[in-house]
C-alpha cells in the first residue's frame, strides 16, 4: 500500500493574514491600551514642555523640529521599543511556534502585531502634534500629513523593532536595545540637522525616522517642497520593505533555532 503524500495548505494571502494577525494581537493589546495611550503621549508632551523654556519662540525651524520629533517619538515608542519587547517576550516564551505553524507570511505577523499596538498610539500622536503646534505657535493646517508620517515611520521602525526582539539572545537585551533605539530616534529627531555635531549628522541619514520627522516639520511651513517630501516618504517606504523582510527572515530563524 502506497502512502499518498499530503499536500500542505496554500499560503494565506498577505492581506487576509495581516488582518487576522492584527485582530488577534489587538484583542491581546487591549489590556495595555491605557498605559500605551498615557506613556506614549506623556513623555513626548513632557519633552516639548521642557524645551519650550529653552527654544527661542522666534526660531521657527527649531520649533518645527521639536514638535515633529516629539510626535514621531510616539510612533517610535510603540514600533521600536514596545515591539522589540513584545517579540523578545514571544521568543522567550516559545509563543512564536504558533505563528510558524500557520500558512501566513512572516512579514504579516510582524506588521499585524505592530499595527495592533500602533492603533492605540495614534490618539497620542495626534494629541502631541496638536498640543505642540499650539504651544510653539505653529499652524495646524498641515497636520493632515500625520497619516503618511505615522504609516511610513511606523512600518520602517516596526521592522527594526521586531528584528531586535527576534535576534536578541535574551529578552532583557531586546528590551535594552529597544530603549536605546528609541533614545536615538529622540536625539536625532528633535535636534535640527544643522546643529548636530560633525559625524552625528551622518548617523542621522541612516535612521529612517528622521525622514518622517523632516516631512512633518515641512508640513508646518507655508511653502512645502513636495518633491523632497515625496523622496523622504519613499526612503521610509524602502526601509520599511527591507526591515520587514529582514524581520520575517528573523522570525523563521528564531523558530528554527528552537527545534
Amino acid at each position: 500500500m502506497v502512502d499518498t503524500p499530503v499536500s500542505l495548505p496554500p499560503s494565506t494571502p498577505f492581506g487576509a493574514a495581516l488582518g487576522a494577525v492584527y485582530v488577534g494581537q489587538l484583542s491581546r493589546a487591549r489590556v495595555a491600551r491605557v498605559p500605551l495611550l498615557f506613556v506614549a503621549a506623556f513623555q513626548s508632551l513632557g519633552i516639548m514642555l521642557l524645551l519650550r523654556g529653552v527654544v527661542d519662540a522666534g526660531n521657527e525651524t527649531t520649533s518645527e523640529q521639536v514638535v515633529a520629533g516629539s510626535t514621531v517619538l510616539v510612533v517610535a515608542f510603540v514600533a521600536l521599543n514596545l515591539l522589540a519587547q513584545r517579540f523578545g517576550a514571544l521568543r522567550a516564551a516559545g509563543a512564536l511556534d504558533y505563528y510558524l505553524t500557520l500558512p501566513v507570511p512572516g512579514s504579516a505577523v510582524v506588521l499585524g502585531t505592530a499595527a495592533s499596538y500602533a492603533s492605540f498610539a495614534v490618539p497620542g500622536m495626534v494629541v502631541t502634534a496638536v498640543v505642540g503646534s499650539l504651544l510653539y505657535g505653529l499652524p495646524l493646517s498641515g497636520l493632515w500629513m500625520l497619516l503618511p508620517v505615522a504609516v511610513m515611520a511606523g512600518a520602517s521602525l516596526a521592522g527594526i523593532g521586531a528584528a531586535i526582539g527576534l535576534l536578541a539572545p535574551r529578552e532583557e537585551l531586546a528590551t535594552v536595545a529597544g530603549q536605546v533605539g528609541m533614545s536615538v530616534v529622540l536625539f536625532l529627531g528633535i535636534i535640527p540637522a544643522d546643529r548636530l555635531p560633525v559625524g552625528i549628522d551622518v548617523l542621522r541619514d541612516l535612521v529612517p525616522s528622521t525622514y518622517a520627522v523632516d516631512v512633518l516639520a515641512a508640513a508646518f511651513r507655508p511653502s512645502v517642497d513636495w518633491v523632497v517630501v515625496a523622496l523622504d516618504l519613499l526612503v521610509c517606504a524602502l526601509v520599511a520593505l527591507v526591515t520587514l523582510l529582514a524581520a520575517s527572515v528573523a522570525l523563521r530563524h528564531a523558530g528554527n533555532t528552537r527545534h
